[in-house]
């Protein structure tokens, strides 16, 4: 069967695919100061020049990257809000979404990565911090919009809880990645269903870890 010729923007896509996909695993490998801009391209299977074809740094990458990653955990926070769901099933989609991020959540070192080069670098501070606010802003977004949809009165402004939030999942899941043995999955999912629970829910746990009204 005859190959099918991609167009110019197909190839395109695709080699910004692949060097996408080649940096994430040498950043997640050598850190983003260890890997070279070489590394990614020869990862990538493609030259220098390709590189610089179509991202103007290693820092523009990796906010591409971060977007990528932020889509796609908001394609997962979309299927939460199926209007056939009860109150109940949102429920349980949110605490599973969210106690399960340290698992599923292949890119928390980038995000490290990427708030150390914050930390050190102003250029790059000014356009991570734009992008972590419009992180934020949707997270609040579906914060009330949960709250508008079961019906259950913020303990605390949207804008708040979601920076709470945030902050939260990222103190576990840092906890997790660097002491496994110490802070075991079940307990990261005990700590985030009971913030769940309590303070977006308004309910409180049951001995067995399961949330009563």
């Amino acid at each position: 069967m005859k190959r099918k010729r991609l167009t110019r923007e197909q190839s395109r896509d695709q080699t910004r695919q692949r060097l996408l996909d080649a940096a994430q695993a040498m950043f997640m490998k050598k850190g983003f100061v260890g890997a070279s801009v070489e590394d990614i391209a020869l990862a990538a299977g493609y030259t220098r020049g390709a590189f610089y074809s179509n991202f103007r740094s290693k820092p523009e990458l990796l906010i591409e990257l971060l977007r990528r990653d932020h889509e796609a955990m908001e394609a997962g926070l979309n299927a939460i809000f199926d209007p056939a769901l009860t109150r109940e099933q949102m429920e349980a989609k949110v605490q599973t979404y969210y106690s399960r991020l340290p698992q599923d959540n292949k890119c928390f070192l980038l995000w490290v990565e990427a708030k150390l080069l914050a930390a050190r670098e102003a250029r790059f501070r000014t356009r991570f911090n734009e992008f972590m606010k419009e992180k934020r802003e949707h997270l609040a977004g579906y914060i009330d919009e949960f709250a508008r949809r079961v019906g259950t009165p913020l303990p605390l402004p949207s804008d708040v809880l979601a920076l709470g939030l945030i902050g939260l999942c990222d103190g576990v899941q840092f906890l997790a990645t660097a002491d496994p043995q110490n802070v075991s999955v079940q307990l990261v999912e005990n700590v985030l269903a009971g913030f769940f629970s309590r303070v977006v829910f308004g309910r409180t746990l049951s001995a067995d870890g399961e949330p009563q009204a």
